[in-house]
This record gives structure tokens, C-alpha cells and sequence, in this order.
């Protein structure tokens, strides 16, 4: 037996996975990874593999970076942990000075505020609360959330609640938020009139519902688990003028787009607005360790401090024991530091625009439905062609040693922000022989 299927063996017994169907499980012959460096993965039988999706989305240097391992060492021989209730560590501080610089700017309002949370989903989870509290302490309570149809905000009730994807989301309707879902400036189903309908819709909905929504929520630029819908900026630009005219607060879910991913450190900087809230997480540490936060507004933050004559107490009643974990925090801020001395979300900016021009006769196969992309997040939307296509490619391009991960048959290719050229001129003839051999 080789040591992947003993392994397995052992996982299928023990482990129960996130979006896994383990029905089908071992029979996928699932990877089993036992290390990594750079932007390369060795299975536990000394396979290599490119990483192709920077392990979900996360990993911005690659595995292994020096300068972000001395910098968690160091941080462990000094303090591995301490409460951030109440109670606050040097690392921590740094971090949030460091994001306040990084954060999108503009003339109002100005992001001034840092929150942790420990991932996305508990990084939205945060926001949503912090907008309805808002609205309870600034006027009256606003129940309702807009938020784009296809979206995707994480897997916590909240975050499932402003949501708008029904494989993911159906099954606990009944336990969700009060939302209301606006068409998608993304979704190709509309046609290419799809800005003009998602900004009519929009424009309606706070029509009618504005004085009950106390924020609208969107993932900027591109929904990422959609499959890679990109849309138009105006779209943002109009959500931020809504915003303000009906007294709600702006929502940007940058735990995906965030953090050099579209070719700027921030989605939002392609539409030149800043939001209310702004959440980020995933290659905030580099993925090197899980850690998010909630950038905010002053006008939010000032918003829950106490006032003379306040009858209950502003406080943000919300955290989490290993809220701004120091190790975290130190692994955040050498990943930040290096990105910045490598320039690193310029050399994203060019990587992406390889990869599109590589991608080229791949958009072109008659087996391709579209190719998009913003930055390095890119989507390969393959005809289907039978049970699991998108699947399918992914196990033919990781036989070419390329992992991919894919969305229904939407092809998901994010590699690490650092990618080489000839590790891009691999990924790219990996799933390119990969469609021919799945689809002809």
C-alpha cells in the first residue's frame, strides 16, 4: 500500500471535511500533502504539485517565506498568547497601525478603526453586527441587509444570511437574517445590459426598503465562489452614493480581493470609493496563519462610545479568545513588510496580465465557455460535459502536477502572488491539456 493510501485510509475514518462529499471521497483519490515551499506542494509520496489556488486563496509569497517564519519564531520566544479583551500586546497595535496605512483611501469617510476576528466568515459576522448595532445607536433599528444574488461571505449564520448562493445557503433559510437580494452586476444570465439592471435594482430596492436597511454588503469587483464574476466599477460607485442617500452603512468583503489579489491591495481602489466597514483576512498573514479583521470608519467606531445620560452601555459586546493572537499579528506584519519592500501587488498587477495573455487560446477552445479575471483571480468556466467536468479538469491538470480546485465547472486559478514565469507558463499548459483530455 503506498503511503497515500494508507493515509486515506486513516483520514476517512477519522476526519470529516469542509465541502466534501464523502460519498465520493476516497474514490477522488484526494491529495495528501506533507509539505511545501515556495509555490510548490509534495504529497506524502514525494509527488510535487504547483500550487495553483494559493491553498484557497491565501498564500500571497508562497510557502515557506524566511523572512515570515524568523518573524514567528521570534514572536513565539517573546508571547505566544494573550487576551486582546481588555488587555492589549505590541504586535497587535502594529498590525492595526500598519492596516490604517494600507487602507483604501479618500475624501470620507476615512477607515480608521481595526477589529479582529479569526476568519472571514467570523470577519463578516463582525461587520453585520456592528452595522445593525449602528443603526440602533445612531437613530432606530434597521433589520434588513441588501446583498447581491450569487454572493458569498462565508459559512457562519450571518455571513450564510447575506449570502446568495443556493448550494451553499438553502438549507438554513429558515434560520437567516432579513435580506434583501439585488440582481448581480456579474451574472452573464443578464446579458450585457448587467450593470444597468444591478444599478436599476439596486436604486429600486433602497427605494423602497432604504429606511428598514442598515447596510448593503458586497464583495468588490468579483464575486469569487460565483465563479470569478467580474463586474463593472461604477456599480461600487453607486452603491456608495445609495449608501450615504438612505443612511445606511457600505459593506466591503475584501477576505478574497484584498491584499494585492486584483492587482491593487484593495478591490476598492479600482472604483476609487471607500466603504463604511471594510472585512479582509485570508493573505492578510500570507496563509501562513488564520487571523481577519474589520477595518471601520471613525464615524462607526465613535458611534459605539458611551455618552453622558446613556441609559445601556455602546460597548461592541463580540470577540473571541484568540482575538489578535500575537503569533498571527507577527506573521501578518512580516508578510505586509515584505510585500511592500518586493512590491509585491505590482508584480500581482503583472502576473495577472501573463496569466490573461497565456490564457488566450484557452478562452478561444471551443470547450471554454469564458475566461475571467481581475488581477490574479481567474476564472476558466468549462462547457460542461457530463457528471463533475470542473472536477474533472482539475484531476487531469494535477496529473500534469498542477492543483487546481474548481467551482462547479468553473476552473479556479489564484497562484501565489510571487509566481515565476515558468511556473505560470506551467500552470497555464497544465490546464490547457488538461481541457483537451476532459473535453476533446
Amino acid at each position: 500500500m503506498s503511503a497515500s493510501a494508507s493515509w486515506i485510509a486513516r483520514d476517512a475514518a477519522a476526519v470529516w471535511h469542509p465541502f466534501t462529499q464523502h460519498a465520493d471521497w476516497t474514490g477522488d483519490d484526494p491529495t495528501v500533502v506533507a509539505r511545501a515551499e515556495g509555490p510548490w506542494l509534495w504529497d506524502v509520496d514525494g509527488r510535487r504539485y504547483l500550487d495553483g489556488v494559493s491553498s484557497l486563496w491565501t498564500t500571497t509569497l508562497g510557502h515557506g517565506h524566511p523572512g515570515v517564519n524568523a518573524a514567528i519564531a521570534d514572536q513565539l520566544a517573546k508571547l505566544d498568547h494573550a487576551t486582546f479583551l481588555g488587555a492589549s500586546h505590541t504586535p497587535g497595535i502594529e498590525l492595526s497601525e500598519t492596516l490604517i496605512a494600507l487602507a483604501p483611501k479618500g475624501d470620507d469617510p476615512d477607515l480608521t478603526k481595526v477589529f479582529y476576528a479569526g476568519d472571514g466568515s467570523s470577519a463578516v459576522e463582525a461587520a453585520l453586527k456592528i452595522a445593525y448595532q449602528y443603526s440602533t445607536q445612531t437613530g432606530h433599528p434597521r433589520p434588513k441587509f441588501v446583498r447581491l444574488n450569487h454572493a458569498y461571505h462565508g459559512d457562519t449564520l450571518g455571513a450564510v444570511a447575506v449570502g446568495g448562493h443556493d448550494l451553499f445557503h438553502q438549507a438554513y433559510k429558515p434560520l437567516l437574517l432579513e435580506t434583501v437580494g439585488i440582481e448581480s452586476p456579474g451574472d452573464r444570465a443578464l446579458g450585457a445590459d448587467r450593470l444597468t439592471t444591478a444599478i436599476s435594482h439596486l436604486r429600486s430596492v433602497m427605494h423602497e426598503h432604504g429606511d428598514q436597511v442598515c447596510a448593503i454588503i458586497v464583495e468588490p469587483m468579483i464575486q469569487g465562489a460565483a465563479g470569478m464574476l467580474d463586474y463593472d466599477a461604477a456599480f461600487l460607485r453607486e452603491a456608495r452614493t445609495l449608501a450615504y442617500t438612505y443612511g445606511a452603512l457600505l459593506i466591503f468583503d475584501e477576505v478574497a480581493t484584498g491584499i494585492g489579489r486584483t492587482g491593487r491591495m484593495w478591490a476598492a481602489e479600482h472604483a476609487g470609493v471607500v466603504p463604511d466597514l471594510l472585512t479582509c483576512g485570508k493573505g492578510v498573514t500570507g496563509g501562513y496563519l488564520p487571523l481577519s479583521a474589520v477595518l471601520a470608519a471613525e464615524h462607526v467606531y465613535e458611534a459605539f462610545l458611551t455618552r453622558p445620560g446613556d441609559s445601556s452601555p455602546r460597548t461592541f459586546f463580540h470577540g473571541h479568545t484568540y482575538t489578535a493572537n500575537p503569533l498571527c499579528c507577527a506573521a501578518a506584519l512580516a508578510n505586509l513588510r515584505v510585500m511592500g519592500e518586493q512590491d509585491v501587488v505590482a508584480r500581482a498587477d503583472r502576473l495577472g496580465e501573463r496569466l490573461g495573455k497565456l490564457l488566450e487560446p484557452v478562452a478561444a477552445k471551443d470547450a471554454v465557455t469564458e475566461v475571467r479575471r481581475l488581477g490574479t483571480m481567474i476564472g476558466v468556466e468549462v462547457a460542461p460535459d457530463g457528471h463533475r467536468t470542473g472536477f474533472r479538469v482539475c484531476r487531469a491538470a494535477r496529473d500534469r502536477g498542477v492543483w487546481l480546485r474548481p467551482l462547479g465547472d468553473t476552473v479556479v486559478v489564484m497562484p501565489p502572488l510571487t509566481l515565476g514565469d515558468d511556473e505560470a507558463d506551467l500552470l497555464v499548459e497544465a490546464l490547457d491539456a488538461a481541457i483537451d483530455e476532459v473535453l476533446g
